[in-house]
């Protein structure tokens, strides 16, 4: 509806930030601290470089006590970073869990929601928005999983030898394995965010599904149609406003594949799949691939008898 293209306006084309009601100060409050932090996060994930060099030299030296160590210490540090990461996504999915309670609970539909707790939206909307920045920047840099396999071969190494790391205080074996699982998705923020919504959906049985899925397929659609539309499109003032769109529609497109029981791209999804992948191709953008790679990857129903042949070759 035209009223929901209003509304979506919030989608930093009007630069306006709509302010919490009363209702929503709390939840708003508690994402507000997690999308704070989220900043400082991408900023340490882009400046990320890796031990790579320190490590090699320490493989091709292994009796070489010094070049062992200098490996140790490059890698002891980055290691507490993706720590932190990992810690991060625990956070933003509580987030993510407040807002989805926040949007879909009675006794307003999901459309009501999106026009009534703007500020909400509008947070969910950049949750979306960093997860897709992280795990974008994450797919495109090897050196955060050789980083974390050198630091636990490391470990285990001198586990045999009886040696106790001082950095074991800091990433324990439990921890380190959490980590290594969150790592070795292609897209972890995603992945977190997709378990989180399942999760979600299951344990609200009184809620209905629709409720939740209603609520992904009106964003996703309101991002397709300001990207496709040239009166809407003029209003962008910049390509970060288009990334943002982007990013949104392929975040909620993963969510509802993952929470609805036939997925997004069987016949009776409520979102146009087509569309969607269509209008994503015809944007001038360095982070297309990017986001075609989390659809191709991240979903759930792709492959499904249900998908149609159409869908598939579009992906390809």
């Amino acid at each position: 509806s035209l009223n929901l293209i209003r509304v979506f306006f919030f989608f930093q084309i009007s630069h306006l930030n709509a302010q919490p009601t009363e209702a929503e100060t709390a939840v708003w409050n508690q994402v507000s601290a997690v999308l704070e932090e989220a900043h400082g996060i991408l900023a340490e994930l882009q400046s990320y470089n890796g031990a790579g060099q320190e490590i090699r030299e320490a493989i091709q030296n292994p009796n070489d006590l010094q070049l062992q160590e200098k490996a140790w210490n490059a890698v002891c540090p980055l290691v507490a970073k993706l720590k932190r990461f990992y810690e991060f996504s625990l956070r933003l999915e509580n987030a993510l869990r407040s807002l989805l309670e926040a949007l879909t609970s009675p006794p307003y539909a999901p459309i009501q929601h999106l026009e009534r707790e703007q500020a909400l939206a509008k947070q969910f909307a950049e949750i979306l928005h960093f997860t897709l920045s992280f795990d974008e920047l994450k797919m495109t840099n090897p050196a955060i999983q050789n980083d974390f396999s050198y630091y636990r071969r490391t470990i285990s190494r001198n586990r045999l030898n009886n040696q106790q790391l001082e950095a074991e205080n800091e990433v324990n074996n439990e921890m380190a394995n959490r980590m290594s699982l969150f790592y070795a998705e292609a897209t972890p923020m995603l992945k977190t965010l997709s378990n989180a919504t399942t999760k979600f959906v299951s344990e609200n049985k009184t809620l209905p599904i629709e409720d939740t899925t209603d609520c992904l397929s009106t964003m996703a659609c309101v991002c397709r149609v300001m990207l496709e539309t040239p009166e809407y499109r003029c209003r962008f003032t910049n390509t970060d406003t288009m990334l943002f769109c982007m990013r949104v529609m392929v975040g909620v497109i993963i969510l509802y594949d993952h929470v609805h029981p036939v997925g997004a791209f069987a016949k009776t999804s409520k979102i146009d799949m087509k569309g969607c992948i269509k209008v994503l191709k015809e944007q001038p953008s360095n982070s297309v691939e990017g986001l075609l790679n989390a659809l191709r990857y991240t979903t759930r129903h792709l492959n499904d008898d249900s998908t149609s042949k159409q869908i598939r070759a579009l992906l390809q």
